[in-house]
């Protein structure tokens, strides 16, 4: 499959949709090289403001200029938004409901080797669990430009994960994204694999792993993963002998927690939840970290054969 970097493609079509939309404005945190909104600033400097390292200021700078009509894109690491700018997030964007944009760079497990400070986990959970907050996934570089288009028509406050290293691109041309709904990646009768962001790569060679075995995977890709439509979910687990979610976050309030949640209040169904097991990760190699955390293909495969096993 062809790679492409998420972060490459946000900075080009916040250009391209910049160009259609005078609202539209970036504040960064002296991160911009990193997260590719540096692209931005070039082309529209008028429209880029450089905070520096004051990040709870720039939400409350980012609050105050959504006031007058604007549409801003705050742009820094997932380990700054989802914690060190968190109450201001809470008190000034969430509450009244303003339409600010949060871009979460630098997300999961695979940050570049930057270690346990810089890996956020449990931010998913933390921004779910607000109201009046959007939460939305991207899965490759075709799914960011579409995801992109759909925040901006969105009136109201927005996380927005992207992921640091190129992935493979799976979606199609004509993908459209929709809030909501999952996005059927290949179809199949005995597992069906939930997955999120650049997971879905992974479960798509975990499949065709279980197909040379004569195991046929059903993937169902998430990006909304707030909102998440209820009887989407529970209409997948009609169909389903036992479901497996897969995502880059810890195993506690993200995708594997929400399925859960819809699941035991409509149509209880043995699953599994494949992330990271409520622990602190460490530094290495997207690799290491894979294999180390529960990622790695023949870990991802026996997980699935026991829940097999369990549903006979």
């Amino acid at each position: 499959m062809e790679r492409a970097a998420l972060r490459e493609a946000l900075g080009n079509e916040l250009v391209e949709l910049a160009r259609k939309d005078e609202r539209i404005v970036v504040l960064d945190a002296d991160l911009a090289t990193s997260t590719k909104v540096d692209t931005f600033s070039r082309v529209f400097p008028e429209r880029f403001f450089q905070m520096g390292v004051t990040e709870q200021n720039m939400i409350g700078v980012a609050a105050g200029i959504s006031t007058l009509g604007y549409i801003p894109f705050v742009s820094t690491f997932a380990c700054f938004v989802a914690k060190r700018t968190l109450d201001q997030i809470r008190l000034v964007v969430a509450q009244p409901r303003l339409n600010v944009k949060l871009l979460a760079c630098y997300t999961g497990l695979f940050t570049g080797r930057s270690g346990k400070t810089h890996q956020t986990v449990q931010d998913l959970a933390i921004m779910r669990s607000m109201p009046n907050m959007r939460v939305v996934v991207p899965g490759d570089a075709v799914e960011m430009v579409e995801v992109l288009k759909a925040v901006v028509e969105y009136e109201g406050p927005v996380y927005i994960r992207v992921a640091r290293d190129p992935s493979p691109v799976f979606l199609p041309e004509d993908y459209k994204f929709k809030w909501g709904k999952p996005h059927t990646v290949r179809k199949g009768k005995d597992l069906t694999i939930i997955c999120m962001g650049i997971t879905t790569w992974r479960a798509i060679e975990l499949a065709e792993e279980l197909a040379r075995e004569g195991i046929e995977c059903r993937i169902e890709h998430v990006a909304s993963l707030k909102p998440l439509d209820p009887e989407a979910i529970a209409g997948i687990a009609s169909e389903s002998r036992c479901i497996v979610t897969i995502e880059n976050h810890s195993i506690l309030g993200g995708l594997g927690g929400a399925v859960a949640e819809i699941l035991a209040e409509s149509r209880p169904t043995l699953m599994k939840r494949i992330g990271i097991n409520d622990t602190y990760a460490e530094s290495g190699s997207n690799d290491e970290l894979a294999e180390k955390y529960g990622f790695g293909l023949g870990k991802m495969k026996r997980d699935c054969l026991d829940l097999l096993e369990k549903c006979r």
